[in-house]
């Protein structure tokens, strides 16, 4: 398995999953922000359907969200609704076409894919379940899997140094402790 901690493995399974999200969201001409902001909203109560709240869920500023907004209500994915009480409030919800979108941009068969294959395999630590996690997501979507270097199906231990055989190169003690851009999966190979 690959040397990465638990936190670099949460780290590398979420950039994997934005990347899938970002295409899909980059196809329609939108932007990995809009996806969190539907998302968020297809998840909240009526009491936290707000552009507050949505600034505050997201950590964005109350500039950012009112400007995707604009483009979300525009593109009509989402409605805004006056507050019944309160003249000054705004309440958000996701039009048909948001619901269907945010359907759409969803990675979520990736994961299921991965979640599946997970289940057939013993796994001893939650590490050990999150490197079969990303080592699935990342053949599931054809993701270079940058693994650490002296983990390689490449990497050749020898007497006097270690040596890379996809780049021909001599692999510094330090260097194979790293992730390399060339890793292939031991298993893979």
């Amino acid at each position: 398995m690959q040397d990465l901690t638990t936190f670099r493995l949460f780290e590398r399974i979420n950039s994997l999953l934005e990347a899938e999200e970002r295409k899909g969201c980059t196809a329609r001409g939108l932007k990995l922000v809009h996806a969190r902001i539907l998302d968020y909203l297809t998840n909240c109560s009526s009491h936290s359907d707000t552009p507050m709240a949505v600034a505050e869920y997201l950590s964005l500023t109350k500039g950012t969200v009112s400007q995707s907004i604009s483009v979300l209500e525009r593109k009509g994915y989402i409605n805004k609704i006056p507050d019944s009480h309160d003249k000054r409030v705004v309440h958000l919800s996701l039009s048909l076409m948001g619901q269907q979108l945010l359907a759409e941009l969803k990675p979520l068969n990736i994961f299921a894919q991965a979640e599946q294959m997970l289940a057939t395999k013993q796994v001893k630590t939650i590490g050990e379940a999150l490197s079969t996690v990303l080592l699935i997501l990342q053949q599931t979507s054809q993701a270079k899997s940058f693994g650490v270097c002296g983990s390689c199906a490449h990497f050749i231990e020898r007497e006097d140094h270690n040596h890379c055989a996809v780049a021909q190169v001599p692999v510094s003690h330090d260097d194979a402790e790293r992730i390399c851009r060339h890793h292939v999966p031991i298993h893979n190979a």
